[in-house]
């Protein structure tokens, strides 16, 4: 009999906890449901809390990545572990000397594991991967991955050299897809899908646990875990944000434009040609393939046929190569973001999201309610 993602997930997540010593599991392991924590989640070079590749020996390393493994598809693992690599390579970019604080500012081992709950089949029980521009979550209750939101990969940066000529881009489906179907639209589709000509510098939903209509672009500063106790590091990401809100020129009337609704803004897949719609549809799989088939195949059913019609696609920003842009697809239990702004728009963000479901926590109440009535 075939394995699955939920035996998978608890076998690794067993594994993992079982060679750590008793220090490591106390950063690991959070009693369930440590619901504040667990609600907790960054996509910034900061502590996203649990316990880092940094404090482990290499046998619980691969341990880590194994579980991370059981959570994403091949291709999503394999994007995954790239863009965690990356932070050589802009440790290269930034030439050595990026400070946050700690002895090396870009790590590729500033990758954190968290559990909550007793791994099993039955659970309710859930894990946690997250570093800079990677975040995975998932949650088993009655022997089902029961929510995989948020799901956040970032790359910065988003396009670099290989040998031959050749280009590393990791998110780089993500970003021509979106193109190719925002340039197909004819000129009123397009007035409808755009909301803004200058993009956002980020992803407007940030790293909300939570979000609420009407929710505008956070500060760098509201990313991180805690506040900087340092005024180097103060100053240097506050800079950051108002170098990067100038380069682009937004004002306030941009940042009202693009802010959340629960009501979806821009163009409607009812709106589009059959072609569009297939292409709105592929864009959307690069988002639900990052977590494994069995996953990714019951979240794609729920946008199948006529249920596709009510997801919308918004646009910010320049429709050419290489200028600042920011996409979103909203439809019904269903948030995508896409930023592609920063270091000369080679940097993005880019998350899947259940606005009613992040963490499980709509699949949760039902839980409480079955199992612990009266």
């Amino acid at each position: 009999m075939t394995d699955s993602t939920v035996d998978r997930m608890v076998r690794a997540a067993t594994a993992l906890l079982d060679s750590l010593d008793d220090d490591q599991r106390a950063a690991a392991h959070f009693p369930w449901p440590s619901e504040e924590e667990r609600q907790r989640w960054f996509y910034t070079p900061t502590d996203h809390g649990g316990l880092p590749l940094t404090r482990m020996r290499p046998v619980q390393q691969q341990r880590t990545m194994q579980l991370l493994a059981t959570g994403l598809s091949r291709a999503g693992y394999v994007t995954a572990a790239t863009i965690m690599g990356l932070e050589n390579v802009l440790d290269e970019l930034e030439g050595w000397d990026v400070d946050w604080g700690r002895e090396r500012g870009r790590d590729p081992q500033l990758y954190w594991v968290a559990v909550f709950g007793e791994p099993s089949h039955a659970g309710p029980w859930s894990w946690r991967f997250g570093g800079h521009h990677v975040s995975v979550h998932h949650l088993v209750v009655d022997g089902r991955v029961q929510a995989s939101t948020p799901c956040f990969f970032g790359a910065d940066p988003a396009e670099s050299p290989l040998l031959g000529g050749h280009l590393l881009r990791p998110l780089g489906a993500a970003e021509d897809l979106a193109r190719d179907l925002v340039r197909s639209l004819d000129e009123e589709r397009l007035a409808r899908a755009l909301l803004t000509p200058r993009a956002p510098v980020d992803i407007v939903s940030a790293n909300r646990s939570r979000l609420s209509d009407g929710d505008h672009l956070l500060p760098l500063a509201d990313t991180w875990r805690g506040r900087f106790t340092e005024q180097r590091l103060i100053d240097r990401v506050q800079t950051m944000h108002e170098t990067a809100e100038a380069r682009a020129g937004t004002c306030p009337e941009d940042r009202d434009a693009v802010r959340y609704t629960t009501v979806p803004k821009g163009l409607a897949a009812r709106d589009m040609t059959a072609e569009q719609r297939d292409q709105l549809r592929a864009l959307l799989d690069v988002y639900l393939r990052r977590v494994p088939d069995e996953i990714a195949e019951r979240e794609a059913a729920k946008f199948a046929g006529d249920a596709l019609l009510d997801v919308h696609l918004a646009w910010a920003g320049g429709t050419e190569r290489g200028e600042p842009h920011y996409y979103r697809v909203q439809g019904p239990r269903l948030l995508v973001e896409y930023d592609n702004t920063q270091r000369d728009v080679n940097h993005i963000h880019s998350v899947w999201r259940d606005p009613e479901g992040d963490f499980g926590f709509d699949v949760l109440a039902r839980h409480l309610a079955a199992h612990h009535a009266g």
